[in-house]
């Protein structure tokens, strides 16, 4: 593990602009400082970049074991770090299902000889696998996934006994998925029976915005009744910002929620021209719940950033409507996004790296990450806010070979990537030979 000077840099970290020194040692940053001036392996010389922690993303598909076809570990832990994303927590909704502690250990040996970013996985809960969930380490594993709502990979949980156990039980945070099942099939039935051939555009009207408040504001009633560390996903609508506080800090909240880029960025008017690939559970809905959403991240109401990122093949999500699966691959390119909010006024970079670092780490408890600080791991990103990035076929590294932002240019690049102190990516090329760590969690 060799020592990285990075010189001049303009460090964006807990809500400040600063140019300085940062030195690198063993995995760690040891010294953060105006001017470090000392023998190292490899020195950068950032001048004219910024320096952010890198992005926690909280809710990746990564397919494997079981849906390599369509994406694995290996391709989309490179494709995060080239987009500034040093570590992931992945579901459970793979081939099995992670719903024992043997087949989620699993997973973690997987990524310990694939994985190129920091890792972690949830443990999935299913109708009758309570006690599984229970013995879940809360030190080593990042949460437990419910799907209160199906998705890809049927483990909806809609048994009300095993949800009060679930919510009273479980001492670690738990993920939802919300949308409530039946309020989907009864919608599903009226389209059905009103039209001949069911399309895109109404994607967002099956999937409702009811179905998804009824879902959540089911999983916010049973936290505030039993206690429960709740983390609901993908928030979609602007009904559902009331379920959330902004009046208390992060770490006093028992319920966060996440909004991810997908839901920030489209709205249904985007159907048209995108179709399927930008199909996603909970649907993209309207550009005043996409608004609504952007502003409720601003002002604290939702606490994270993501992206859900999830790839099917081309030709899954070339199928017509009804058949073609939801999701699509965004962890290369989200940062970028964001970096274009900021182009356009509407975020700040010290926004960004709360929402995307030091917010999830926090929710998360993860240990010693998500921040810029002497004795933290380094797992940073440089980027450069003035040289733009067109994304197209070859310089996807998703192993679907698609993005629902192709022919996007953005308005920034990243330049470098390191991950628990190793350079994993330079001005475009990944650097092989380093693999990520499991994350670790301060918890009791």
């Amino acid at each position: 593990m060799s020592r990285i000077l990075i010189k001049n840099a303009t460090i964006v970290n807990e809500g400040q602009q600063k140019v300085a020194d940062i030195l690198v040692n063993k995995g760690i940053i040891e010294k953060i400082d105006s001017h470090i001036d000392i023998q190292s392996d490899r020195i950068i010389d950032a001048e004219g970049l910024h320096l952010l922690p890198g992005l926690i993303d909280d809710q990746v598909h990564f397919r494997e074991p079981g849906l390599t076809h369509k994406a694995d570990i290996w391709h989309e832990s490179r494709a995060a770090v080239a987009g500034g994303t040093t570590s992931f927590m992945e579901m459970p909704n793979t081939i099995p299902n992670a719903l024992t502690q043997e087949l989620l250990e699993d997973k973690y040996q997987i990524a310990a000889t694939k994985s190129i970013a920091n890792y972690s996985f949830f443990m999935g809960a299913s109708n009758d696998n309570i006690e599984q969930v229970l013995r879940t380490n809360p030190k080593t594993v990042c949460g437990v996934k419910v799907f209160m709502g199906s998705s890809t990979g049927n483990m909806l949980v809609d048994d009300e006994k095993t949800l009060e156990g679930i919510f009273s039980q479980v001492p670690l945070l738990i993920a939802t998925h919300c949308e409530d099942e039946e309020t989907i099939k009864t919608n599903l039935a009226r389209y059905q029976k009103e039209y001949d051939e069911l399309t895109i555009e109404m994607h967002p009207l099956i999937r409702s915005a009811e179905a998804c408040y009824i879902s959540s504001s089911s999983a916010a009633t049973l936290a505030k009744k039993h206690g429960t560390r709740l983390h609901i996903l993908h928030i979609s609508t602007a009904k559902e910002l009331s379920l959330f506080r902004n009046d208390i800090p992060l770490i006093e909240k028992k319920i966060t929620a996440e909004a991810c880029i997908h839901h920030l960025w489209f709205s249904d008017e985007d159907y048209a021209e995108k179709g399927n690939f930008i199909k996603w559970n909970p649907a993209i809905k309207t550009a005043n719940d996409r608004d609504a959403i952007f502003q409720a991240v601003l002002n604290g109401t939702i606490d994270v950033i993501a992206t859900d990122h999830a790839p099917h093949t081309l030709e899954e999500k070339s199928r017509p409507y009804s058949q073609a699966p939801s999701g699509g691959p965004l962890v290369q390119h989200a940062l970028q996004a964001l970096l274009d909010f900021y182009h356009q006024g509407k975020i700040t970079l010290e926004q960004i790296v709360q929402k995307t670092a030091h917010n999830t780490a926090l929710c998360f408890q993860v240990e010693r990450r998500g921040f810029i600080r002497e004795g933290y791991w380094a797992d940073l990103v440089l980027v450069d806010l003035n040289k733009p990035y067109k994304v197209n076929k070859s310089n996807i590294l998703s192993k679907c070979q698609w993005s629902p932002f192709e022919e996007h240019t953005f308005q920034s690049s990243i330049t470098h990537t390191i991950v628990s102190g190793n350079l994993v990516f330079e001005n475009g090329k990944l650097i092989e030979g380093f693999s990520g760590r499991r994350l670790l969690f301060e918890r009791k």
